[in-house]
């Protein structure tokens, strides 16, 4: 029987973990955290990947503890005009056969982890506080933190975009890049913003050199998640960082009232560099493989990350299951990389658009490219890996 070894149990390591151990297929997550905290805030989720998610038998309980927007509406980030809108809730749901969540991280985090923990039949099938420190790709083994050293028949490197494996897997110098835009996040109660309009609704508020999203999330839909982006500053080294005070509010001068009340509502965030990872060639090494942000890290103006690290879980796991392991991990990057591709490059220009100046000549364009935003992206949304007649590549309608 095949053993599968995993470097991480973030939101795709977990959904793999969870498709293996329902198929019977052995399988342990080492992740370096001793528990399963909240980072990053909230996760919006669409049926790309909520999907999969009913499939694996956690639908239910995520929709518990979710937020289905009413709308996605695209506004002027000065007037607060809307540029564009679209149906949310029901209709979307009854477009793509499926729901789009906004859900704190947390939540979701740990309804994965129960659900792997029960398909696994126990626990001490996921490893808490286990970091990875070196990997050997071609006899895939994991050497831990204590010098323990675990091995699969295949190792799965879903350890985010810092990832440990993908170094061992395409070298040292391959990962992300800085995209020269970063952002700060907040969670505000909505009472505390009288002045925004549609509160539960997804919005995107574009303008010069910086944009503002925002969702409702938990199970009262009683919060807002913001994610404010900012162009610069030109040069980034580490991670996120303190900023400044009044640094984001200054980035936000002269914007409609209601996103300067949601901004200044909680303390400043640390500002986080928005990274991006250059198309790599080579996903697999040996007994090595890679998911998830750890191959294909992209900008969030999509919100795909997650999704993409679903799709990515569960095509592995169904090629784990009915193929040899050598087979499967030829296939899997012939699946996965023209689409994540497609997803990411869509998700760049997208943020091009967001930042333009009220003056730009292409604003007569990202008016009418976000009032089709619905019907032109409806290819990232209805994808179903488990069916082959949907496309993998960008397409329009």
């Amino acid at each position: 029987m095949t053993r599968v070894v995993v470097a991480g149990a973030g939101i795709g390591g977990l959904t793999l973990g969870i498709a293996l151990a329902r198929a019977g297929v052995e399988v342990d997550l080492y992740e370096q955290a001793d528990e399963l905290r909240e980072v990053g805030a909230a996760v919006a989720l669409s049926a790309n990947g909520t999907r999969e998610l009913y499939r694996l038998g956690v639908g239910e309980a995520l929709d518990a503890v979710s937020t289905q927007p009413t709308e996605l509406i695209y506004r002027d980030g000065r007037s607060g005009v809307r540029i564009a809108a679209h149906p949310g809730a029901g209709a979307y749901r009854e477009r793509f056969g499926a729901p789009y969540w906004g859900v704190h991280r947390v939540d979701l985090q740990q309804t994965l982890a129960a659900a792997f923990t029960a398909a696994a039949a126990g626990e001490e099938h996921l490893h808490l506080g286990r970091a990875v420190t070196a990997v050997d790709a071609e006899a895939g083994t994991l050497t831990l933190a204590d010098g323990a050293q675990v091995a699969g028949d295949v190792v799965v490197g879903a350890d985010g975009v810092h990832s440990t494996v993908r170094d061992a897997v395409t070298g040292p110098d391959s990962g992300p890049v800085y995209s020269g835009t970063s952002a700060f996040r907040g969670l505000v109660p909505v009472d505390a913003l009288p002045s925004l309009p549609d509160p539960h609704a997804i919005q995107f508020w574009a303008g010069p050199d910086a944009h503002l999203l925002h969702y409702a999330l938990g199970r009262d839909d009683d919060t807002v998640n913001f994610f404010a982006v900012l162009c610069g500053p030109a040069t980034w080294e580490g991670g996120n960082r303190p900023a400044p005070e009044d640094e984001l509010l200054d980035g936000f001068a002269g914007w409609h009232p209601a996103v300067r009340e949601m901004l200044a509502a909680v303390p400043q965030s640390p500002r986080w560099p928005l990274l991006s990872q250059p198309a790599l060639t080579r996903w697999t090494r040996g007994r090595t493989v890679l998911i998830g942000d750890a191959v294909h890290a992209m900008l969030p103006h999509h919100g795909q990350g997650a999704n993409q690290s679903i799709e990515d879980a569960v095509t592995l796991a169904r090629l784990l299951v009915h193929r040899d392991p050598a087979d499967a991990l030829a296939a899997y990057p012939r699946l996965r990389r023209a689409r994540t591709r497609a997803v990411a490059a869509s998700a760049w220009e997208t943020g091009t658009l967001l930042h333009l100046a009220d003056d730009h000549p292409r604003i007569a364009e990202r008016d009418k490219r976000f009032a089709g935003y619905a019907t032109d992206n409806a290819w990232v949304h209805d994808h179903d890996v488990a069916d082959p007649s949907t496309t993998t590549l960008k397409r329009t309608r």
